[in-house]
């Protein structure tokens, strides 16, 4: 990204510290339930964006994956060679369809699956502020930076907020969860920073002000949950 337009209207110190803060670097490593009794449901994020590189909300844009993306999807994808996938279902988003298709290009059954699409795993619509910057926004106003983006509830201006994003990720699991167990298939799921959040919440009993700040990072690892 270039900060050349940035250190002109604000000092260096302060935009130093705000791309430190909206750098994800707290995102800690998935957790990983694979009971080899149970049928495994896997969740990853999409790889690093050209909006994320550029610190945009990108929402329901259609941004590409940057060549750090590219080779996250590829880390995730020697963890995911030797498991056993049957169905793989991705987002309608082509970020999330991208990181899919890279994840398993290793594993010789899985790579040869159709991916269907599903748009309740989509991003959070971010409305209005789609394609602003959450740089200039943490300059500016770093407390409804931090309203829009990890408030449970409210909602950016004709956007979504967290609860509308779980709300319709768990129609999905309520859907893909008696499939897994009918046809005996474990599921890999590529979707997105928000749309995670409803899994973790379902699977790992967040609260709401849990499943609003928690962290995912971005391509490189997966959550796996035991379907009992």
């Amino acid at each position: 990204m270039n900060l050349a337009a940035f250190y002109q209207k604000y000092s260096k110190e302060e935009v130093d510290k705000a791309v430190a803060y909206l750098s994800y670097h707290d995102a800690k490593p998935l957790p990983k339930d694979e009971n080899p009794a149970y049928l495994i449901l896997y969740v990853f994020r999409h790889g690093q964006t050209t909006d994320n590189a550029d610190f945009l909300f990108s929402g329901w844009r259609n941004p590409d994956l940057t060549d750090k993306g590219v080779e996250q999807a590829k880390i995730l994808a020697e963890k995911l060679r030797d498991k056993k996938l049957h169905m793989l279902v991705a987002s309608d988003q082509s970020r999330a369809i991208k990181t899919m298709e890279l994840a398993v290009t290793l594993n010789d059954f899985a790579s040869k699956l159709e991916i269907h699409q599903d748009a309740r795993l989509k991003e959070r619509s971010y409305g209005d502020l789609q394609g602003t910057s959450k740089l200039e926004m943490q300059l500016i106003d770093p407390k409804l930076l931090l309203e829009y983006r990890r408030s449970y509830d409210k909602k950016p201006p004709n956007g979504e907020s967290i609860a509308d994003v779980v709300a319709r990720v768990k129609s999905f699991i309520d859907e893909i969860v008696p499939l897994m167990k009918m046809y005996k298939m474990n599921v890999a799921v590529s979707c997105h920073g928000n749309s995670i959040r409803g899994f973790r919440q379902v699977f790992e009993g967040l609260t709401n002000q849990q499943t609003a700040l928690i962290e995912s990072p971005l391509g490189q690892d997966y959550a796996a949950y035991s379907i009992v």
